[in-house]
Protein backbone atom coordinates (compact mmCIF):
# COMPACT_ATOMS: atom_id res chain seq x y z
CA UNK A 1 0.00 0.00 0.00
CA UNK A 2 1.65 3.29 -1.04
CA UNK A 3 2.50 5.80 1.65
CA UNK A 4 0.46 8.94 1.76
CA UNK A 5 2.71 11.93 1.70
CA UNK A 6 1.85 15.42 2.92
CA UNK A 7 2.15 18.07 0.25
CA UNK A 8 5.23 20.13 0.57
CA UNK A 9 4.63 23.63 1.86
CA UNK A 10 4.78 26.24 -0.88
CA UNK A 11 6.97 29.03 0.28
CA UNK A 12 5.68 31.16 -2.58
CA UNK A 13 1.99 30.66 -1.73
CA UNK A 14 -0.20 33.67 -2.40
CA UNK A 15 -0.41 36.03 0.50
CA UNK A 16 -3.11 38.61 1.26
CA UNK A 17 -2.42 41.82 -0.62
CA UNK A 18 -1.24 44.63 1.53
CA UNK A 19 -3.82 47.32 2.23
CA UNK A 20 -3.43 50.44 0.19
CA UNK A 21 -2.72 53.46 2.30
CA UNK A 22 -5.80 55.65 2.67
CA UNK A 23 -5.87 59.41 2.78
CA UNK A 24 -6.32 60.81 6.24
CA UNK A 25 -9.74 62.17 7.20
CA UNK A 26 -8.51 65.68 7.97
CA UNK A 27 -6.46 66.23 4.75
CA UNK A 28 -9.30 64.86 2.60
CA UNK A 29 -11.97 67.09 4.11
CA UNK A 30 -9.62 70.07 4.14
CA UNK A 31 -9.19 69.64 0.39
CA UNK A 32 -12.97 69.33 -0.10
CA UNK A 33 -13.63 72.49 1.89
CA UNK A 34 -10.98 74.41 -0.06
CA UNK A 35 -12.47 73.30 -3.39
CA UNK A 36 -15.99 74.30 -2.30
CA UNK A 37 -14.76 77.64 -0.96
CA UNK A 38 -12.96 78.36 -4.25
CA UNK A 39 -15.88 77.32 -6.48
CA UNK A 40 -18.76 78.80 -4.45
CA UNK A 41 -18.39 82.46 -5.59
CA UNK A 42 -18.57 81.32 -9.22
CA UNK A 43 -21.81 79.33 -8.89
CA UNK A 44 -23.77 80.92 -6.03
CA UNK A 45 -24.07 84.17 -4.16
CA UNK A 46 -25.86 85.05 -0.92
CA UNK A 47 -27.81 88.31 -0.70
CA UNK A 48 -30.47 89.94 1.45
CA UNK A 49 -33.69 91.74 0.52
CA UNK A 50 -33.44 95.17 2.21
CA UNK A 51 -36.71 96.79 1.03
CA UNK A 52 -40.37 95.97 0.43
CA UNK A 53 -40.36 96.32 -3.38
CA UNK A 54 -40.86 92.55 -3.92
CA UNK A 55 -43.49 91.98 -1.19
CA UNK A 56 -45.13 89.57 -0.74
CA UNK A 57 -43.08 87.25 -2.94
CA UNK A 58 -39.84 88.19 -1.18
CA UNK A 59 -39.99 89.84 2.23
CA UNK A 60 -37.71 92.48 3.71
CA UNK A 61 -35.09 90.46 5.59
CA UNK A 62 -35.18 87.38 3.33
CA UNK A 63 -31.66 86.03 2.84
CA UNK A 64 -31.35 84.40 -0.57
CA UNK A 65 -29.02 82.06 -2.37
CA UNK A 66 -28.58 83.22 -5.97
CA UNK A 67 -27.85 80.77 -8.79
CA UNK A 68 -25.15 82.49 -10.89
CA UNK A 69 -25.13 79.72 -13.51
CA UNK A 70 -28.81 80.09 -14.38
CA UNK A 71 -28.47 82.26 -17.47
CA UNK A 72 -26.16 81.89 -20.41
CA UNK A 73 -23.67 84.65 -21.08
CA UNK A 74 -24.55 86.13 -24.44
CA UNK A 75 -22.85 84.22 -27.31
CA UNK A 76 -20.41 82.53 -24.93
CA UNK A 77 -18.63 79.21 -25.43
CA UNK A 78 -19.76 78.10 -21.96
CA UNK A 79 -23.40 78.36 -22.99
CA UNK A 80 -22.97 75.15 -25.02
CA UNK A 81 -21.40 73.21 -22.15
CA UNK A 82 -23.41 74.10 -19.05
CA UNK A 83 -27.17 73.98 -18.35
CA UNK A 84 -27.83 77.66 -18.95
CA UNK A 85 -31.26 79.00 -19.89
CA UNK A 86 -32.64 82.15 -21.42
CA UNK A 87 -34.25 84.99 -19.47
CA UNK A 88 -38.04 84.63 -19.59
CA UNK A 89 -40.95 86.88 -18.72
CA UNK A 90 -41.98 86.31 -15.12
CA UNK A 91 -38.48 85.30 -13.96
CA UNK A 92 -37.20 86.85 -10.76
CA UNK A 93 -33.69 88.08 -11.50
CA UNK A 94 -30.72 89.51 -9.65
CA UNK A 95 -28.84 92.20 -11.56
CA UNK A 96 -26.43 95.07 -11.21
CA UNK A 97 -28.17 98.44 -11.08
CA UNK A 98 -27.87 100.16 -14.49
CA UNK A 99 -26.45 103.36 -12.95
CA UNK A 100 -24.62 101.87 -9.97
CA UNK A 101 -22.90 98.58 -10.75
CA UNK A 102 -22.03 98.02 -7.09
CA UNK A 103 -25.70 97.81 -6.14
CA UNK A 104 -27.46 94.48 -6.78
CA UNK A 105 -31.24 94.50 -7.18
CA UNK A 106 -33.97 91.85 -7.30
CA UNK A 107 -36.99 92.42 -9.56
CA UNK A 108 -39.31 90.47 -11.83
CA UNK A 109 -38.86 90.46 -15.61
CA UNK A 110 -42.02 91.91 -17.16
CA UNK A 111 -40.82 92.52 -20.70
CA UNK A 112 -38.23 90.82 -22.93
CA UNK A 113 -36.89 92.16 -26.25
CA UNK A 114 -39.73 92.95 -28.65
CA UNK A 115 -42.49 93.14 -26.03
CA UNK A 116 -44.98 96.03 -25.98
CA UNK A 117 -45.75 97.29 -22.46
CA UNK A 118 -48.02 99.86 -20.84
CA UNK A 119 -49.87 100.34 -17.57
CA UNK A 120 -53.46 101.60 -17.47
CA UNK A 121 -54.87 102.35 -14.02
CA UNK A 122 -52.20 100.07 -12.45
CA UNK A 123 -53.11 97.19 -14.80
CA UNK A 124 -50.38 95.75 -16.99
CA UNK A 125 -51.11 95.56 -20.72
CA UNK A 126 -48.56 93.20 -22.29
CA UNK A 127 -48.54 92.73 -26.06
CA UNK A 128 -52.15 93.85 -26.31
CA UNK A 129 -53.71 91.84 -23.47
CA UNK A 130 -53.92 91.86 -19.66
CA UNK A 131 -52.00 88.87 -18.25
CA UNK A 132 -52.69 87.23 -14.89
CA UNK A 133 -50.32 88.53 -12.22
CA UNK A 134 -51.22 86.76 -8.96
CA UNK A 135 -47.98 87.91 -7.33
CA UNK A 136 -48.74 91.66 -7.55
CA UNK A 137 -49.83 93.68 -4.52
CA UNK A 138 -50.88 97.34 -4.31
CA UNK A 139 -50.00 99.06 -1.06
CA UNK A 140 -51.21 102.53 -2.08
CA UNK A 141 -54.95 102.99 -2.78
CA UNK A 142 -54.26 106.26 -4.60
CA UNK A 143 -53.39 106.70 -8.26
CA UNK A 144 -50.29 108.50 -9.52
CA UNK A 145 -50.19 109.50 -13.16
CA UNK A 146 -46.75 108.29 -14.20
CA UNK A 147 -46.40 105.30 -11.88
CA UNK A 148 -49.82 103.82 -12.67
CA UNK A 149 -50.28 104.89 -16.30
CA UNK A 150 -46.82 104.23 -17.68
CA UNK A 151 -45.50 105.44 -20.13
CA UNK A 152 -48.21 108.02 -20.98
CA UNK A 153 -48.52 109.50 -17.50
CA UNK A 154 -46.02 112.27 -18.13
CA UNK A 155 -42.50 112.36 -16.71
CA UNK A 156 -41.25 110.35 -13.72
CA UNK A 157 -42.83 111.56 -10.49
CA UNK A 158 -40.02 110.12 -8.38
CA UNK A 159 -36.36 110.92 -8.97
CA UNK A 160 -33.85 108.71 -7.09
CA UNK A 161 -30.96 110.70 -8.59
CA UNK A 162 -30.09 112.67 -11.71
CA UNK A 163 -28.46 109.76 -13.59
CA UNK A 164 -31.49 107.53 -13.10
CA UNK A 165 -33.86 110.32 -14.09
CA UNK A 166 -31.93 111.01 -17.30
CA UNK A 167 -31.89 107.32 -18.15
CA UNK A 168 -35.66 107.07 -17.66
CA UNK A 169 -36.19 110.11 -19.89
CA UNK A 170 -33.98 108.56 -22.59
CA UNK A 171 -36.09 105.37 -22.47
CA UNK A 172 -39.30 107.39 -22.82
CA UNK A 173 -37.83 109.27 -25.78
CA UNK A 174 -36.20 106.38 -27.65
CA UNK A 175 -38.37 103.32 -26.92
CA UNK A 176 -42.00 104.49 -26.72
CA UNK A 177 -44.02 103.85 -29.88
CA UNK A 178 -47.74 104.65 -30.18
CA UNK A 179 -48.11 104.98 -26.43
CA UNK A 180 -46.34 101.71 -25.56
CA UNK A 181 -42.85 100.90 -24.45
CA UNK A 182 -41.23 98.59 -27.00
CA UNK A 183 -38.37 96.69 -25.32
CA UNK A 184 -35.26 96.92 -27.54
CA UNK A 185 -32.80 94.07 -28.23
CA UNK A 186 -30.50 93.16 -25.37
CA UNK A 187 -32.68 94.93 -22.78
CA UNK A 188 -35.30 93.86 -20.21
CA UNK A 189 -38.10 95.71 -18.43
CA UNK A 190 -38.24 94.82 -14.72
CA UNK A 191 -40.67 95.81 -11.96
CA UNK A 192 -41.21 94.97 -8.31
CA UNK A 193 -44.21 92.90 -7.23
CA UNK A 194 -45.14 95.66 -4.78
CA UNK A 195 -46.05 97.90 -7.71
CA UNK A 196 -46.88 101.03 -5.71
CA UNK A 197 -43.62 100.98 -3.75
CA UNK A 198 -40.91 99.91 -6.17
CA UNK A 199 -38.08 101.83 -7.76
CA UNK A 200 -37.75 99.90 -11.02
CA UNK A 201 -37.49 100.20 -14.81
CA UNK A 202 -40.17 102.86 -14.80
CA UNK A 203 -37.78 105.15 -12.93
CA UNK A 204 -34.28 104.20 -14.08
CA UNK A 205 -34.80 102.52 -17.43
CA UNK A 206 -34.22 99.09 -18.92
CA UNK A 207 -31.91 96.36 -17.59
CA UNK A 208 -29.03 95.47 -19.98
CA UNK A 209 -28.57 91.73 -20.53
CA UNK A 210 -24.96 91.90 -19.36
CA UNK A 211 -26.06 93.26 -15.98
CA UNK A 212 -28.06 90.14 -15.10
CA UNK A 213 -26.20 88.04 -12.53
CA UNK A 214 -28.59 85.13 -11.93
CA UNK A 215 -31.79 84.13 -10.20
CA UNK A 216 -32.65 83.52 -6.52
CA UNK A 217 -33.45 79.88 -5.82
CA UNK A 218 -34.06 79.59 -2.08
CA UNK A 219 -34.64 81.68 1.05
CA UNK A 220 -32.09 80.12 3.42
CA UNK A 221 -32.97 82.48 6.30
CA UNK A 222 -35.50 85.25 6.91
CA UNK A 223 -35.19 87.79 9.71
CA UNK A 224 -37.57 90.63 10.54
CA UNK A 225 -35.30 93.67 10.62
CA UNK A 226 -35.59 97.29 9.45
CA UNK A 227 -34.15 98.38 6.11
CA UNK A 228 -31.46 100.46 7.82
CA UNK A 229 -30.02 97.34 9.48
CA UNK A 230 -30.15 95.28 6.30
CA UNK A 231 -28.46 97.93 4.14
CA UNK A 232 -25.59 98.22 6.60
CA UNK A 233 -24.78 95.54 9.18
CA UNK A 234 -24.25 97.90 12.11
CA UNK A 235 -23.88 97.51 15.86
CA UNK A 236 -27.64 97.90 16.35
CA UNK A 237 -28.23 94.92 14.05
CA UNK A 238 -25.67 92.79 15.93
CA UNK A 239 -27.34 93.55 19.26
CA UNK A 240 -30.78 92.93 17.78
CA UNK A 241 -29.68 89.51 16.48
CA UNK A 242 -28.24 88.55 19.84
CA UNK A 243 -31.46 89.48 21.64
CA UNK A 244 -34.16 88.43 19.16
CA UNK A 245 -32.69 85.79 16.83
CA UNK A 246 -35.22 83.11 17.70
CA UNK A 247 -38.28 85.34 17.95
CA UNK A 248 -37.69 87.47 14.83
CA UNK A 249 -36.50 84.71 12.56
CA UNK A 250 -39.36 83.80 10.21
CA UNK A 251 -39.02 80.03 10.55
CA UNK A 252 -41.87 79.36 8.12
CA UNK A 253 -39.82 80.98 5.31
CA UNK A 254 -36.61 79.07 6.01
CA UNK A 255 -35.53 77.00 2.97
CA UNK A 256 -38.49 78.27 0.94
CA UNK A 257 -37.91 77.86 -2.79
CA UNK A 258 -38.12 80.93 -5.02
CA UNK A 259 -39.53 80.56 -8.51
CA UNK A 260 -40.81 82.71 -11.33
CA UNK A 261 -44.28 82.80 -12.84
CA UNK A 262 -45.02 82.14 -16.53
CA UNK A 263 -46.10 85.60 -17.66
CA UNK A 264 -47.82 85.45 -21.03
Amino acid sequence: MPKRTRPASNSTAAQKPAKKPTRGFIPEWTMNVLIIAWAFPFVAQPMVIPTSSMHNTLMTGDHLLVDKLAYSPHNSFESHLLPYEDVHRGDIIVFRHPTNLNDNLVKRVIGVPGDHIRLVGKKLILNGHTPAEPYVIHSDPGVRAYRDNFPLGGTPDYMPDEKQYERALAMLHDDVVNGELVVPPGQYFAMGDNRDNSSDSRYWGLVPRENIIGKPVVVFWSYDAPTSDLMDYNLHHAIDLAEHFFTRTRWDRTMRLVGGYPLR
